[in-house]
């Protein structure tokens, strides 16, 4: 007779499936230090600017912080020179953050991590 607490095959099947999410994504995380000093979320901000330049408001709408962690975000990032600031061409008082050569490389190797392939 069997009890009540053998685990059904679905909810192991689904732990084991988080606790292997989990263990990719801190393997991810060292790869992305080890190889550009940066974490998944100046990464995925790097990835973003791909598509063009946004101001700091539009940044940190897009990765969900308020507008002076962005500031201090991208102040970080061009402190690296992986992004610059140029004026906005409709109002100078905003600023539009673009990538620099190194930061669109940075974006690529960063997101070649991200989807699991190793670039040397």
């Amino acid at each position: 007779m069997t009890t009540g607490s053998a685990t059904p095959p679905d909810t192991a099947s689904r732990v084991w499936t988080a606790l292997h999410e989990f263990v990719t994504g801190q393997d991810r995380r060292r790869a992305l230090h080890a190889a550009l000093d940066l974490g998944p979320a100046k990464v995925e901000l790097l990835i973003k600017l791909t598509d063009g330049p946004m101001t700091l408001r539009e940044i940190a709408r897009a990765v969900d912080v308020d507008p002076p962690a962005a500031t201090v975000g991208v102040d970080k990032l061009e402190a690296r020179g992986l992004v610059h600031r140029t004026a906005h061409p409709d109002d100078n008082r905003r600023k539009l953050v673009h990538l620099t050569d190194a930061g669109r490389d940075a974006a690529q190797h960063g997101q070649a991590i991200l989807n699991g392939h190793r670039q040397h």
